[in-house]
């Protein structure tokens, strides 16, 4: 198992695309944009433990997160894919997961699927937003 992912390691990962995701910059290189999908990703199955979901940003990676039934072979019954701004968006809380549903930038399978209860990310939050 991987050390944890401390809060500021997280912010590091994904300050350099923020300006990207607001539309002030072009999209910054791949191993920039990785990188932050990468650790927001990781930073959520560690602080969502499980095998019951499996969230998918091709092409930067695919993580098991949630509890409930383990998957192990096939096609998982719950599935949330979504590409890297879309995926950045929701962590940072410049999206809400019900609009990227219903706008289709997400496809979220399966009765476990919802990830909206743990975006955005606690340590991502825009200064002055709750909960």
């Amino acid at each position: 198992m991987p050390p944890p992912i401390p809060a500021d390691e997280l912010r590091a990962a994904v300050d350099p695309v923020r300006p990207w995701l607001a539309g002030e910059e072009e999209q910054p290189d791949r191993r920039t944009v990785g990188a932050a999908v990468k650790t927001s990703t990781r930073w959520l199955a560690q602080q969502v433990p499980g095998r019951s979901v499996e969230l998918r940003v091709p092409p930067h990676v695919a993580v098991q997160c949630v509890e409930g039934p383990r998957h192990t072979r096939g096609t998982p019954p719950n599935v949330v894919e979504t590409d890297a701004a879309t995926w950045l968006r929701l962590a940072t809380g410049q999206l809400s997961w019900a609009q990227a549903v219903a706008d289709g930038k997400v496809s979220a399978s399966g009765n476990r699927a919802d990830l909206g209860a743990y975006l955005p990310l606690r340590p991502l939050r825009a200064f002055g937003t709750e909960s």
